[in-house]
This record gives structure tokens, C-alpha cells and sequence, in this order.
């Protein structure tokens, strides 16, 4: 899941600022739509706080759909508390906005309902990262939202933006980077294996990963931070204390806007793409309310909402898409993506914990 924006909320908050008043507009339809409703868990801070003024408020208007939103806990916590929930009937949301790793350990208790391809009619304009099935073809999650980590320098000290993620082995690089300190968060061993491996089936066996382990060591000269507090890694790429490392695409671009000497670079091998998926308790008894929901999120015109409001990359193809190459560019790229390999973060998560912990930030 993506912690974000625990450093950058109020810059960010500003994106909303301007339609506040476009969600008290709304508040007469919200009271009349009571009749009809859906508990909606988004992430909590910037992303609740942007889909209660942006967009659930459209919603409402345009379907009569009352939405009440549960901000959610990070980490594996929501997935524990819906399980627990649903084995006793419950739903503290209906939908829910689910980590990809998350998605895959529901599945294991069939915690979600199946979702209806025919009942969302952008359906095959999705991105196929964007759906996330049961072993046996039924849809368990539809995309609801995603974001790049990319490359970042500081301009000061990198008069030339990178172009491949090799710049972070580079020996002139010695105690520049700050990288993401998790395994299952900074996606660093697909970074490897897409730059190094010719890409992430590389990974496919335990013999791969620990050729990937042992290239990624000798990035660690490299490392001044492994970290876990973002604002601490954004203030010194800002100051150039560490000019290069990994870091969240929008709001670094967010930070070049404001005047601050940092870019985001796509390189040529893609920027990481991780992403979360509406799915559906098995509890809940509101299968039509949540499929109006999806299909309505799932339109061009909304996806181009959220990323001009959210901040959030697009989960349908970009031809069907109304954004501007500028508008595009500012939360997503045309180069293929690394995507994360969330089944090993299921099948083989201590194991990665424990060789990631030896090998790399031990």
C-alpha cells in the first residue's frame, strides 16, 4: 500500500482546496440518497481526504448512491479486520481499496466476492495489472488505484536527468541514494532483475532471487539512507544531502512545481508501477451498489478526475483517456512499467524478510 504522503499532506492538500465546496454542493444529494448506500475503505489521510471532496461526491450526483467512507488502517491490519468481520457476518465496508499482496491473501479465504466483467462496461479498456483473479479465472479485484516510483535527482547536482536504473550502481554514486528500506515496498529486487536479468520471470525461482540479492548488494556503498519516513528522504533530496534514490512520481513532480530542484525520470527499463484494487467482503449484501461503484470509477472521464484531483496514474489504456500529454505525464509514462511481483511477497515473505535483512540492509 502506498504510505505516502505522510510527509507531503499538506502540499498536497492544496490540489483539493479548490473544491471543497464542490462536495457542500453536494451534501443535499448525499441526504437524499440514504435509502441507497455503500461503505467505501479508502487509505487514510491524502487519499480519503481527496475522494470525499472529489470524487465521491460525483458518485452520489450521478447515481443517488449515499457513500460513507472508513478511512483504513495501514499494512495488513484492514485484511485482518474484514476477515475477522466477515466470519461473524460482518462488513465494516463493503468495498475496500486493497494492496495487490493483500488481494492475493484474501483470496485464500475466498474473502472476496467475485466481480462481474459484464457488469463494468470499461472492463476490457483495463490495463490486464489491473485485475486481480482467483486461480480460476473469477475476478477478485478491479484496479482502483495506482502510482509510479521512479528515479529522482536532484538538478543541482545532476545536471542531467539518469536514464536507467544502473545509475544506481554506478561507483560515482558512493553515499548519494536513499532507497525504500522494505523488500515488499521498494520492488528493489525487480529493479534488478528488469535492469540486469532481462526482467522480473527472473524471479521465478529461489536460484533467480538470490542472483538478484547478490547484484542488488553492490548497490549498498551507494546507500546513504534505507528508509521508511519519506519526509525525511524528500527534505534531503531537496537540500541535495542525497541527490538520487527512489521516490513516489507525483509528488516529487509535485515538489519540482513548487520551485524545488528535484525531477522524476521514467528510465528506459520503466518506472515501478504498484497499485491497490476495489474488492468486495464476501459479507456484504451490496453486490449491485459495488458493481454502480466500480463501473462508475472505471470510466475514462473519472480515471482523468482522479488523476488531475488524486494524483493517481490511470488503470484504463490511454487512448480511451481525455488527459493531455502533460496531464498524462504528470502521474504516468507510455514505457512499460516494472511491475511488482506480489505472489512472492505471498508465497515466500519470510524468506525474502530474512535474505533481505542479511544481504542488503543487515
Amino acid at each position: 500500500m502506498k504510505t505516502i504522503m505522510n510527509g507531503s499532506v499538506s502540499r498536497r492538500t492544496l490540489l483539493a482546496s479548490g473544491i471543497a465546496a464542490a462536495g457542500m454542493l453536494s451534501m443535499p444529494a448525499v441526504l437524499r440518497a440514504q435509502d441507497r448506500s455503500l461503505k467505501v475503505g479508502v487509505y487514510g489521510g491524502y487519499f480519503k481526504d481527496s475522494f470525499d471532496k472529489n470524487i465521491f461526491p460525483e458518485f452520489t450526483k450521478a447515481t443517488g448512491i449515499a457513500v460513507e467512507s472508513v478511512a483504513e488502517p495501514t499494512g495488513e491490519a484492514w485484511l485482518v479486520q474484514l476477515e475477522q468481520a466477515a466470519k461473524a457476518g460482518q462488513a465494516p465496508a463493503d468495498l475496500s481499496m486493497m494492496s495487490q499482496t493483500s488481494t492475493l491473501k484474501g483470496q485464500a479465504t475466498e474473502l472476496w466476492t467475485p466481480l462481474d466483467p459484464a457488469r463494468v462496461k470499461n472492463f476490457d479498456g483495463l490495463l490486464p495489472q489491473f485485475v486481480n483473479r482467483y486461480p480460476d479465472g473469477r475476478v477478485a479485484g478491479i484496479g482502483a488505484v495506482a502510482w509510479y516510483i521512479t528515479l529522482v535527482t536532484n538538478t543541482n547536482v545532476y545536471k542531467e536527468a539518469p536514464t536507467s536504473w544502473a545509475a544506481l550502481w554506478d561507483p560515482a554514486n558512493k553515499d548519494r541514494l536513499g532507497l525504500l528500506a522494505l523488500v515488499s515496498n521498494s520492488f528493489l529486487l525487480e529493479v534488478t532483475a528488469k535492469t540486469f536479468m532481462g526482467g522480473t520471470n527472473a524471479l521465478d525461482t529461489e536460484e533467480g532471487i538470490l542472483k538478484a540479492f547478490e547484484k542488488l548488494a553492490e548497490v549498498k556503498p551507494n546507500v546513504r539512507l534505507w528508509y521508511r519516513d519519506e519526509a525525511q528522504f524528500e527534505q534531503a533530496l531537496k537540500s541535495g544531502e542525497i541527490p538520487m534514490g527512489q521516490y513516489y512520481h507525483d509528488v516529487t513532480g509535485l515538489a519540482a512545481a513548487d520551485g524545488h530542484p528535484v525531477r522524476s525520470t521514467f528510465p528506459k527499463e520503466g518506472g515501478i508501477l504498484d497499485s491497490g484494487n476495489w474488492v468486495l467482503s464476501r459479507a456484504s449484501s451490496k453486490v449491485e451498489e459495488a458493481h454502480v461503484f466500480i463501473d462508475f470509477m472505471s470510466q475514462p472521464s473519472i480515471q482523468g478526475l482522479m488523476s488531475r484531483k488524486v494524483g493517481t496514474a490511470p488503470t484504463l489504456k490511454r487512448e480511451l483517456l481525455d488527459l493531455t500529454p502533460e496531464e498524462f505525464a504528470a502521474v504516468s509514462s507510455d514505457i512499460d512499467p516494472i511491475i511488482p511481483r506480489y505472489d512472492l511477497y505471498t508465497t515466500k515473505s519470510d524468506w525474502l524478510n530474512q535474505k533481505w535483512t542479511e544481504l542488503i540492509v543487515g
